[in-house]
């Protein structure tokens, strides 16, 4: 009979593999940039931080940023096998890469902003007070 597994347990095992699924994901992106020549970017700071503190915020935030982090993973993997077949030919990447990259980066940009608090209105806007 397997062990039943907390909810707590849950969420630990779901963080260290959202944790592990990032790294990776940094890693694709390293790759992507090195075949469009640009810079190396350390997994550092923010980009180090994102996965503890998208999992502190918790809720939907979490949720979605687990469906997005997929979504980047299953746009990347592709690509990547194919930028691997163009320079296992011989041929420059920079092109397709750089495009990917772009993709990658706005996307990964986007999930990051999950973590971001959006400030609250003290006073609702109307039309009455924009027209005033």
């Amino acid at each position: 009979m397997e062990p039943q597994i907390t909810s707590g347990q849950k969420t630990a095992v779901t963080s260290v593999s959202f944790a592990k699924r990032w790294r990776e994901v940094h890693r694709a992106g390293q790759e992507i940039a090195a075949m469009a020549a640009l810079s190396k970017e350390s997994l550092t700071g923010e980009l180090e931080r994102f996965p503890e503190e998208i999992e502190a915020i918790g809720g939907a935030r979490w949720t979605l940023a687990q469906e997005t982090l997929s979504d980047i993973d299953a746009m990347l993997r592709p690509g990547l096998s194919a930028l691997r077949a163009i320079a296992a030919r011989g041929q420059d990447t920079t092109a397709p890469a750089l495009a990917l990259w772009r993709e990658f980066h706005a996307s990964r940009s986007a999930l990051m902003a999950l973590t971001v608090s959006q400030p609250v209105a003290e006073v609702p806007v109307t039309a009455e007070r924009i027209t005033a």
